[in-house]
């Protein structure tokens, strides 16, 4: 099943460039000159992006605000094509997860619509549930005890089963299970999601090791052979890291709230990260705040770290791929942690133009000590 864009633009000489672009990365277009047609088509069809000319302003704000509430389409990626004057805050603020600027080149706008393809791929996966029957064990923090049952499917997300009676308890679940032909045993936190009155009950991950997610992601790639295969992850620089999160270099970053996973080697340390991406600079790179606050995780960026100031000349080796979009529900109720970790407080400075915060990026530098460093 192809991937399907819908763009809404009256000019034809972007309309042709997108054509090309987009149909050489193998995703179909579905042409709209005027938000009206537009509209109507999002109540009708369900597509991985959403892309608007900002010639416009108004209608530019009215496509985006009705793919966030249609049903079918609220995960979309959206992509704003903005005048080189115009503010890039404005279409981010209106529900933007890319920039384009005009005039148009065919390579500035590859390079986007590969991250931009990346994120789609991704949005549709982790949406794929894979009927089966796994034991599982439930445990719930109102002294339920430890319940045994059967998964009904599995997702990246979570799992659905069928209980007895009602956990009752929206928080403070833990599930158990062995991924099927791996030996791989998942152990994670979780939370009720839903609940019918058959008894059956959607449970979702919550701090799932990054291991766990590979594994699981990985298991699901193998048993769902009609979704094509996600993108490989993407190479770029390392440039300042901190035991709380990392300010990487790339020419088309993810959007902010964008959830990454992020593969760290130099020399013989090495580990596996997932993060959230908390500002983006379009075409310069993005800050990445790590989700899971282990002591064990700590360690292991703290042992990174070290490695790259050991005066050896290692090299970092990173790569990064998405894992999907926070939807908005799960953006507003997820906030960071208030941190004295200067790279992090650095990221929520949100009034910070791009040249504003890579100015405060290097005056960190002139600061740093084995805790947040330069690479």
């Amino acid at each position: 099943m192809s991937l399907q864009s819908l763009v809404v633009c009256a000019d034809e000489r972007i309309v042709r460039v997108l054509r090309r672009v987009l149909s050489e990365l193998e995703i179909d277009v579905h042409h709209c000159a005027g938000a009206e047609f537009a509209i109507r088509k999002l109540t009708r069809s369900r597509f991985q992006a959403v892309i608007v000319d900002y010639a416009d302003e108004k209608v530019a704000a009215q496509v985006l605000r009705s793919a966030r509430s249609s049903p079918g389409n609220k995960s979309a990626v959206t992509i704003g094509i903005l005048d080189a004057q115009q503010p890039v805050r404005t279409a981010f603020d209106q529900g933007a997860h890319f920039v384009l600027y005009k005039p148009i080149s065919m390579e500035r706008a590859k390079s986007s619509f590969r991250a931009a393809r990346a994120l789609m791929k991704r949005e549709r996966r982790r949406n794929a549930r894979v009927p089966i029957e796994i034991p599982v064990t439930v445990t719930s923090d109102r002294d339920q005890g430890t319940m045994h049952t059967v998964t009904l499917d599995l997702g990246e997300g979570g799992i659905a089963v069928r209980l007895s009676h009602r956990i009752g308890s929206v928080r403070g679940v833990k599930v158990a299970f062995t991924l099927p032909g791996t030996g791989f045993r998942v152990e994670s936190a979780a939370e009720v999601a839903w609940e019918s009155a058959h008894r059956q009950t959607g449970i979702r991950f919550k701090d799932i090791s990054p291991d766990a997610a590979y594994e699981i992601k990985a298991w699901l790639a193998q048993h769902t052979p009609d979704i094509e295969p996600d993108d490989p992850p993407a190479k770029c620089n390392l440039t300042d890291l901190s035991v709380g999160g990392c300010y990487l270099e790339m020419s088309a970053p993810f959007p902010v709230r964008t959830v990454v996973t992020l593969s760290m080697q130099a020399g013989a340390s090495e580990f596996r990260a997932q993060g959230i991406v908390r500002v983006m600079h379009p075409e310069i790179g993005m800050g990445v705040e790590f989700t899971r606050k282990t002591a064990h995780q700590r360690d292991k960026v703290e042992a990174f770290i070290h490695e790259l100031a050991s005066g050896r000349g290692v090299l970092p080796d990173l790569l990064v791929e998405p894992e999907g979009l926070l939807y908005e529900h799960e953006a507003t109720a997820e906030k960071p942690d208030s941190s004295d970790d200067l790279l992090l407080n650095l990221f929520r400075r949100y009034e910070l133009t791009s040249v504003e915060f890579r100015a405060e990026l290097v005056k960190q530098r002139g600061s740093h000590d084995e805790s947040a460093m330069q690479v």
